[in-house]
């Protein structure tokens, strides 16, 4: 049987929609094992916007021909769409500073399985034996130093990388550089980053020693796409924990490495298993 395929899709809502899609993949006899949609009327663009993810066995069809045959359809009504195939891993560059906890994380679930991705490089601004002494599996590591004065020649030679590794996606795994309006622009759409769910309070440098010392009672994290505006571009994924007065600074440190981790996995997760629609300044996140 040929490897399984989703389908993923946007475009202005009109009536029937579902039932062409469903009805194009069915005449081409292939079996739909999931489906989703959402039309959006809350006003986060100009007009009504539906969404729709399907997974499907494209059961004696070839992947080239329903994207040539669907290319034609989606015409119609103006889509922006893709159809991947749902089991291969996608490459992935992480981009990592002084703290591993969840660049470790991300390559233990690879290393399971539970992460469909293909670490393809490392890159970090510090040396590998200031970043993390784990077994890297043979994945290239690169440190790339960068200052105000070689931040432009820095930027492109991350890009470059990119480029020569066909990298699909890229995780700020605790990556503590702000990318450049030029950077975001050049990995819209497939650039994940972590922080603290604080912001826009507690900014700067120790901001769970902030949070302590304002008595916060919960803590959080946020997996978002790069843009422009820093952290603010549209978020995939959040999680937050409880916290008493109990809590040490330290205690908010360890929770906080925690929720982050998990947050930007979950992140990486949903992306890779396209299951997150651009929606405007927003995101369309279906879930299994």
């Amino acid at each position: 049987m040929a490897d399984p395929l989703i389908l993923t899709l946007s475009c202005e809502d009109r009536p029937g929609i579902t039932a062409r899609v469903t009805g194009f993949l069915f005449e081409r006899g292939c079996n739909i094992v999931d489906a989703q949609q959402f039309c959006d009327r809350t006003g986060a663009v100009s007009v009504d916007r539906f969404f729709m993810r399907v997974a499907f066995d494209p059961i004696g069809t070839g992947p080239d021909t329903l994207r040539a045959a669907f290319s034609k359809f989606a015409a119609d009504y103006a889509m922006d769409w893709t159809i991947v195939s749902q089991d291969r891993p996608r490459r992935t560059i992480i981009m990592v500073s002084k703290f591993d906890h969840c660049l470790v994380d991300l390559l233990y679930r690879w290393r399971t399985g539970e992460l469909n991705i293909d670490p393809v490089a490392i890159i970090s601004n510090h040396p590998r034996e200031a970043t993390t002494d784990i077994d890297l599996a043979g994945i290239p590591y690169h440190h790339l130093p960068v200052s105000k004065d070689t931040k432009a020649d820095q930027e492109a030679q991350v890009r470059q990388i990119a480029s020569e590794a066909d990298a699909e996606l890229v995780v700020l795994a605790r990556y503590m550089q702000i990318f450049s309006d030029e950077q975001s622009a050049h990995f819209s759409g497939r650039c994940i980053n972590i922080h603290h769910s604080f912001l826009p309070g507690f900014k700067g440098a120790r901001p769970y020693h902030q949070a302590h010392e304002r008595g916060v009672k919960i803590i959080g994290a946020t997996a978002h796409f790069v843009t422009a505006d820093l952290d603010e571009g549209p978020i995939i994924h959040q999680d937050v924990e409880r916290i008493t007065h109990a809590d040490s600074a330290a205690d908010l440190v360890c929770k906080g490495r925690d929720i982050e981790r998990r947050v930007l996995a979950e992140a990486v997760r949903l992306f890779v298993e396209e299951r997150v629609l651009m929606n405007g300044g927003r995101t369309v996140i279906f879930r299994a």
